[in-house]
């Protein structure tokens, strides 16, 4: 989900959201011993605007098929990647936790969104005892809106993993 050699390693999406990037590229690439390294048999663009992890991994799922097709059909031969190499590492929970001093509303929004899939860890405050974790954010008339999941710090920490 990176424009390779841009982007290789883990929590691609997560990392290009918090990067500010707000479009990507899908990359179909030969695998190799070495993590994203290989050559790219094509390369198609995917907007990271609009919506949740979950929906931009969607997006992301009908235009692989596409790109299935597609080398199927065409049979591209492989291209080596050139340019500078930039290694993404894989987020850890702990890293959900928003880090509220000195965020914008939208890198708020976005945050919170980036996580709202399966398989991560939402966005979270904790507060005093309390934990509370974020999803379904959206962006309106000056403010963030949420839904709010609010539990014992320590009691849910294993529900999204």
């Amino acid at each position: 989900m990176t424009d390779v050699p841009y982007g290789r390693g883990g929590s691609p999406l997560q990392n290009l959201i918090v990067r500010g990037h707000r479009d990507t590229m899908m990359t179909a690439l030969r695998m190799t011993n070495e993590l994203d390294a290989g050559p790219v048999y094509m390369k198609r663009h995917l907007s990271l605007e609009g919506g949740s992890a979950e929906e931009i991994y969607i997006r992301a799922g009908m235009l692989s098929m596409e790109m299935v097709v597609s080398l199927v059909n065409d049979e591209p031969d492989p291209v080596v990647q050139e340019g500078e190499v930039t290694h993404f590492v894989r987020r850890t929970p702990q890293q959900s936790e928003l880090p509220v001093e000195d965020m914008s509303l939208e890198s708020v929004f976005d945050f919170i969104r980036m996580l709202d899939a399966d398989g991560y860890p939402r966005a979270f405050k904790t507060i005093g005892g309390l934990k509370l974790e974020f999803s379904r954010s959206a962006l309106r008339e000056g403010k963030v809106e949420a839904s709010v999941a609010i539990s014992i710090d320590g009691e849910n920490d294993n529900a999204n993993d």
